[in-house]
């Protein structure tokens, strides 16, 4: 059996797998929750995320381009990449306005005639959201989370190449990067899906207006959805790593409540709290003593910073569920919040943030499989349970114990 997953019309890729033992759906009796056979067991399927795969169904065309800005390591990758694709394979390249203006590429003379073919676009300014096909990343961990900012709605598969500091989402290495990149074009390419996190935040406006022009507002951002009703404004977010809600410049504990499909669950009395994606688990939610949580995983996980109870330990909840949090009303200071570390803004009695699993993933491409890459990443770039291995007994003492077994 063959499923595919299309995330949106118009976009040329999709993601195929195959159930695990290659048996019948019907002689199985359905999967995951069909219809089970009369006297029998329920025998669904689980799905095998090491056997996703991406596949086109055209030739990709587009490709997004995204280079960490002022790191000059990058720039003769960056040039060997763009000059590969649009030399090539032909292929459209977008790259943003501010990533040409490096001194080392505007002063290029060599690289005109590649430059001159890029199509170029602003942040907060362009919307490209439909012309891309996938999004090649230079750099490190970063790279693939301002991928993730661009597209607030279906996002098209990634390939990150490391060439950061840390590397634990950028599986893939440089040195042989045109045979990769060709492997991808081909569709032969392995793919994990990252969960997202779909953010709501409800202010008061508190007497304060925000110009409008053409539903953009301050320097060209989309300006928030005003409701003059209730005197409320929301924003909404994608996040692929984490909302951390904490106390900001303030000297007292932050004290929020919150909320699982609208029950009070409990009060936040510490540093802050981290809601994370799986993927977001080995990254600030991993210092704050989470679990490590695989991406496949649809979960949730709310953790503590520095709470000041013995007892508060971090969870784990369905990814389905919607939380809800605000300041609680004994709360002797406001709270501030971020999203995977940017559009930082203070949180104040009345507001709320309100999260829940996105139906927009990030499929995020493998340099082998899903679980493979995961345990490489937790092996190289964490250190995961590395410990000097304990020695065995000598063959004498263990000659020894054998013959005191015999006697006895």
């Amino acid at each position: 059996m063959l499923w595919t997953r299309r995330p949106s019309p118009g976009r040329g890729w999709c993601l195929a797998s195959h159930v695990t033992d290659g048996a019948d759906q019907e002689a199985r009796g359905g999967v995951m929750g069909g219809p089970t056979p009369p006297g029998d067991a329920w025998r669904g399927h689980i799905q095998d995320p090491a056997r996703q795969r991406l596949t086109w169904s055209k030739p990709p065309r587009s490709v997004l381009v995204i280079k960490k800005i002022r790191d000059a390591s990058l720039l003769q990758p960056f040039k060997e990449l763009c000059a590969h694709l649009v030399q090539e394979n032909n292929m459209v390249v977008y790259v943003e306005k501010k990533a040409l203006e490096d001194p080392a590429i505007a002063g290029d003379e060599s690289f005109g005639p590649v430059k001159r073919k890029f199509c170029t676009f602003q942040e907060d300014y362009d919307d490209i959201s439909n012309q891309i096909d996938f999004i090649i990343c230079l750099g490190g961990d970063g790279t693939l989370l301002y991928a993730s900012s661009l597209f607030q709605g279906s996002v098209p598969p990634v390939m990150a190449f490391h060439l950061g500091s840390l590397g634990f989402l950028t599986p893939f290495n440089f040195e042989n990067f045109q045979s990769q990149v060709a492997q991808v074009i081909e569709g032969n390419a392995a793919v994990v899906l990252r969960s997202r996190l779909k953010v709501r935040v409800v202010k008061e406006l508190r007497g304060k207006k925000v110009a409008v022009h053409n539903g953009l507002g301050e320097n060209g951002v989309p300006a928030p959805s005003l409701d003059t009703d209730t005197g409320k404004q929301t924003m909404q977010y994608q996040v692929l790593n984490e909302v951390v809600i904490d106390r900001g410049p303030s000297s007292y504990l932050s004290n929020v409540d919150v909320y699982l499909d609208g029950h009070l669950i409990t009060t936040v009395q510490g540093d802050g709290v981290i809601v994370s994606t799986p993927t977001g688990s080995t990254a600030y939610a991993a210092a704050a003593g989470a679990s490590m949580v695989h991406p496949n995983v649809p979960a949730i996980m709310v953790t503590p910073i520095c709470p000041h109870s013995l007892s508060f330990r971090p969870i784990v909840v369905p990814a389905g569920v919607e939380l809800q949090i605000t300041l609680s009303p004994e709360a002797r200071n406001t709270a501030w919040v971020s999203f995977d570390g940017r559009k930082r803004q203070e949180i104040r009695h009345g507001d709320s943030i309100s999260i829940t699993t996105s139906c927009y993933p990030l499929p995020s491409i493998c340099v082998r499989d899903a679980v493979s890459d995961w345990f490489e990443s937790l092996a190289q770039c964490l250190h995961w349970n590395v410990r000097k291995k304990q020695a065995h007994f000598p063959e004498e003492e263990e000659g020894e114990e054998e013959e005191g077994e015999e006697e006895g």
